[in-house]
């Protein structure tokens, strides 16, 4: 050992380098076989399992994982949207090198649907940093068991703050901007009083094809804008997060259309409730919680049904306030009866139980709103009152363009228009001339004269009864 430390200290050229390499190879040689010689195999195979731990230990140590299950829940299967946001995120990451992707047409979509099928790692690199994901599908006795299914998300336990605050929220802001992307909108009708039953909801309306006023298409687009924008300031108000709107008018005047338009552009599901089918407070109450977030709630044709007509003066509510109370106190005793009734109805829409989803919208529509309760159209139930009034000049202009292709002028536009400021004609009844013929000439030359019958008829009508008088 003594060489080996003088021959360290004094060398100076290549010559030097080899008499220490020679004189440490000789040096290990010997402490070699003076191990073998002197320490039992049973220790050292002892000493050598405990380094292999050791440093086994030491490096996994550093890697921390996440389990991504399919159900948050197993006895109620509440559905993991991670787990969901994973399973769409990670085909469009590994789609060009992964080995083993599943592949599909599904019926709701027009690409083709890609899926890791858990036969090999996933790597996904985010702000220079790599994570692994591994999908479970559990073992064969397993796999009917979708409960079983899940994600494992593995990375370095430094970056566990960075996982938990910037990648899953990425992961998630990715499955939430392609989900509203491509997401196909359900129409839901109560069943049975029991359930909702659901389809596609496929109504092509938008606000660019509606035959709605200029002006009030524009302040119902902003005011849904609006809504949308404001969660915090209704929580910092303590008001639920929710919208309510009357669409009253004559038959025939938009009011589905304009429904189903703005279903489209908040990309919200719709829910149908017709208050006939419910029989009582419970029912009522039942239809309710079971909607989802982002959806509207219609109440289609709202006076067709008693409980919801104005009551006399001698049981109407002189303020506000006791209209709260009365509402309160009747809807105990109301739901008890097991009987649908106002109070309920109020509660439902304003009340405790209105506070159990957000960012809904709930849609009354009527063709007489004179019939409905005032305690039902106030404020807070229906905040936003619309006129859907009998087509004017404006409007028109939108239909020509629709069903004619008409962008500018046309000579007989001038005079369809002169004569719609002056009748009671609604845009369905125009629409329907419109559609029966492609020929802009032909087709408005017959709406002209529809028109003109339309008006003369109802000339006749008012002199027939000013005679009578």
């Amino acid at each position: 050992m003594k060489s080996i430390l003088s021959s360290l200290t004094g060398f100076r050229s290549a010559s030097s380098w080899f008499e220490v390499y020679a004189a440490f190879s000789t040096f290990m040689m010997l402490l070699r076989t003076a191990v073998n010689d002197l320490v039992p195999d049973q220790v050292r195979s002892v000493i050598s399992t405990k380094l292999e731990d050791f440093f086994s230990k030491r490096q996994s140590n550093r890697q921390a994982s996440l389990t991504i299950n399919r159900y948050w829940d197993d006895r109620y299967e509440r559905n993991n949207e991670l787990y969901e946001a994973a399973y769409d995120y990670l085909p469009s990451r590994v789609k060009q090198t992964y080995k083993s992707l599943k592949i599909g047409k599904l019926d709701d979509r027009e690409d083709l649907a890609l899926a890791v099928d858990g036969k090999e790692e996933v790597v996904d690199e985010f702000e220079g940093i790599k994570f692994t994901w591994m999908l479970d599908d559990g073992s064969r006795e397993e796999q009917r068991d979708s409960n079983k299914r899940e994600f494992k998300l593995s990375f370095d336990e430094k970056h566990r703050e960075i996982v938990m605050n910037k990648y899953i929220p990425y992961v998630m802001g990715k499955y939430e901007t392609k989900k509203s992307e491509r997401r196909i909108l359900k129409l839901n009708s109560w069943t049975h009083g029991r359930y909702w039953n659901g389809s596609d909801f496929s109504h092509p309306a938008t606000f660019k094809s509606l035959a709605l006023d200029p002006e009030l298409k524009q302040t119902i687009i902003d005011d849904l804008e609006r809504f949308l924008k404001r969660k915090e300031m209704y929580k910092k108000v303590g008001k639920p997060w929710k919208r309510g709107y009357l669409l009253y008018g004559p038959p025939g005047t938009g009011k589905s259309s304009l429904i189903a338009a703005m279903a489209n552009y908040l990309k919200f599901d719709v829910y149908d409730l017709d208050l006939n089918n419910v029989s009582s407070n419970s029912d009522l109450m039942a239809a309710m919680r079971n909607t989802s977030r982002r959806s509207i709630i219609v109440l289609e044709d709202i006076d067709c049904n008693r409980e919801v007509h104005a009551r006399s003066v001698t049981d109407d509510d002189d303020d506000d306030d006791e209209d709260d109370d009365d509402s309160s106190s009747s809807f105990s005793d109301d739901f008890k009866e097991e009987r649908f009734t106002l109070s309920g109805l109020l509660n439902c829409v304003d009340g405790l139980w209105s506070s159990h989803g957000e960012e809904r919208i709930t849609i009354f529509t009527t063709n007489h709103v004179e019939k409905i309760d005032p305690a039902l159209l106030r404020p807070g139930r229906m905040d936003m009152h619309i006129h859907l009034s009998y087509l004017k000049a404006n409007a028109f202009r939108v239909l020509a363009s629709n069903y004619l292709d008409i962008q500018d002028h046309h000579p007989l536009l001038e005079q369809i228009e002169e004569l719609l400021e002056k009748s009671d004609i609604t845009p369905a009844q125009v629409a329907e001339q419109l559609i029966r013929n492609e020929d802009p000439d032909v087709a408005l030359n017959q709406l002209l004269k529809f028109l003109n019958e339309t008006n003369m008829e109802r000339q006749a009508k008012k002199q027939k009864k000013k005679d009578k008088n």
